[in-house]
């Protein structure tokens, strides 16, 4: 592919198609190494700078008073407006707002929390896993992938067990339904019944996220019911939807690694450490955060203006081979691996021992209970610019001989 030829493919990289067929790494490695900072002229989407290269990445990331979440972190079309999350959700919002929200939940991702939440995880894990082994063949974003994720949520947020199926089948559909119509019709319910569960422990608060946020104050008052509502609903998508990508996408690699997959088999407690970081990598779940300059600033040699939109696509910070030697080569034993896949400074994911926590579980139930596992169909890839990952993975399994497990 030529300068030429990748210039006017750029694009594409707002176009769900691409994703769809497959990142575009081509594209993504051309622009780190002659325009890590380009800008794309407004269209569908505002005008915006593309960051591609790993340096001008973290360093957007790792600035929040130069580079503002407040207003958005996602490219939307503008015929979308303004995200209703702005400057009202953990995600999006600024200190101090972003220190309110973030000193409410904090506790409940403290080790000591997380603890006595494992036993849990693995329990969740292992019948999730044998009861795709014993079907013989499981569709595995659904029935493991996104399951084990949307338990814990369910526990934090003490959604009662009549509701669950409901919430389950709304997060499926609004996560990986084939349309973006029956996505939004899935999202809409979700807000609705966050809405009358906030009002709810409003006026009956119990020992559960849903009522921590619904008692915060910011300046003296309560939250708006609103406000907690897309909070709720952030919980949801952040505590899932990227585990569930993860986890998925890491799956299929290791099918397509066989070595590795192999490898983690054969030394699981030597390996896992550094093969969750791997996976987590190589997925790269969220596909680009964006920013908001609040001020004038020089960045790769580009003169970001106050009010400019920086587009940060961590996907392509991941494998830039200034920071990881042969980026385009699975190795579940790579270290260091100071990947941007969970994000960097303030805004660095809140979950994120959680999220590798419940990545473990999986693995390790796979590695004892599963023998042989392969491809039961094609996986079929999201056509989003959001997130990048798998909307099915169907896979068959054998079981694996007990002697095996020993």
């Amino acid at each position: 592919m030529t300068g030429s030829d990748v210039r006017e493919r750029i694009g594409s990289l707002v176009d769900g198609e691409t994703y769809r067929h497959g990142n575009p790494f081509a594209l993504w490695r051309w622009m780190r190494a002659n325009e890590p900072v380009a800008w794309h002229e407004p269209g569908v989407f505002p005008g915006f700078w593309s960051l591609t290269g790993y340096d001008e990445v973290k360093e957007v990331l790792r600035d929040a008073s130069t580079f503002s979440s407040s207003s958005g972190i996602l490219l939307r079309p503008l015929a979308q407006g303004d995200d209703p999350g702005s400057n009202r959700t953990l995600a999006l919002s600024d200190p101090p707002r972003h220190n309110v929200l973030r000193g409410a939940i904090a506790g409940w991702f403290a080790p000591r929390n997380l603890r006595r939440l494992s036993q849990t995880l693995d329990t969740t894990a292992e019948s999730t896993v044998r009861k795709a082994v014993a079907a013989g063949r499981t569709e595995f974003v659904t029935d493991v992938a996104a399951t084990l994720p949307l338990d814990v949520v369910c526990t934090f947020l003490d959604i009662p067990d009549a509701d669950r199926p409901s919430l389950v089948e709304w997060s499926s559909e609004a996560f990986c339904a084939g349309t973006a119509e029956e996505r939004t019709l899935a999202h809409l319910q979700i807000l609705d019944y966050f809405g009358d569960l906030v009002e709810q422990r409003r006026a009956r608060p119990g020992d559960d996220l849903v009522s921590v946020l619904a008692g915060v104050r910011h300046e003296g008052e309560l939250l708006p019911l609103e406000e907690v509502v897309l909070n709720c609903d952030n919980l949801l998508v952040g505590g899932t939807e990227n585990v569930r990508l993860a986890m998925s996408g890491g799956m299929l690699a290791l099918l397509e690694h066989p070595d590795q997959w192999e490898l983690l088999r054969g030394d699981f407690e030597g390996t896992v450490d550094t093969a969750i970081e791997e996976l987590l990598r190589w997925t790269s779940s969220a596909t680009h955060i964006m920013r908001r300059a609040t001020r004038d600033v020089v960045l790769g040699g580009q003169r970001i203006r106050s009010g400019d939109l920086v587009a940060c696509w961590l996907t392509s910070a991941n494998f830039d081979p200034r920071h990881f030697r042969d980026p385009d080569v699975l190795d579940i034993r790579r270290t260091p691996n100071r990947h941007l896949a969970l994000g960097a400074g303030p805004h660095y994911c809140i979950g994120t021992q959680l999220a590798k926590m419940e990545i473990r579980a999986v693995l390790r139930e796979f590695c004892a209970q599963v023998g042989e596992v392969a491809l039961d169909g094609a996986p079929e890839r999201l056509d989003s610019i959001v997130v990048n990952g798998l909307r099915t993975l169907p896979l068959r399994l054998t079981p694996r001989e007990p002697a095996a497990r020993a």
